[in-house]
């Protein structure tokens, strides 16, 4: 699971250096070609891109950094974390709904994933089979009951088989 996202984060790392080392300066070349500076669009936004991509460069940086300080046996093997795959019941309504906890930063979410630093995220952090997670939100309170866990633990195991 971290490696997947590692390897991502390490692809884009490489692209973002080679438009910050290689295709950025050529065309900070190319516009002070043009002349004026004051009045020149392309360096402007040139420039614009290049700090655009030092900063996305130093956001992935602590990105990798945080997801290669995670120590999996530290995640609990019976209640909900880092990786988790819960199912809960709407206590109100009956509803069914299934959720995986993810890494806050890891890019895009897909149907069902929930960062850890979410409301929601936060809620079932921790919560076991038959524990209720109560999820304050502006205008209500829900509350869902853990029906089904899959941790990260029990995942890991699955893909190794």
């Amino acid at each position: 699971m971290f490696d997947e996202l590692i390897a991502k984060m390490a692809r884009e790392v490489e692209k973002l250096s080679f438009e910050l080392n290689v295709t950025i300066p050529h065309e900070i070349r190319k516009a002070v070609e043009l002349g004026d500076l004051k009045e020149n669009s392309e360096y402007k936004a040139a420039l614009e891109r290049q700090q655009f991509v030092q900063a996305r460069l130093g956001q992935l940086t602590r990105r990798v950094t945080k997801l290669a300080n995670i120590d999996i046996a530290q995640i609990s093997a019976d209640k909900a974390g880092l990786g988790s795959r819960v199912v809960v019941q709407d206590q109100a309504t009956g509803k069914l709904e299934n959720y995986e906890l993810v890494f806050g930063d890891a890019g895009e979410l897909h149907d069902g994933h929930v960062t850890m630093a979410s409301p929601i995220g936060l809620a079932l952090q921790g919560k076991g089979v038959g524990d209720t997670a109560i999820l304050k939100l502006p205008k209500s309170v829900r509350r869902l009951t853990v029906i089904e866990l899959v941790t990260i633990h029990a995942r890991n195991a699955d893909d190794l088989a």
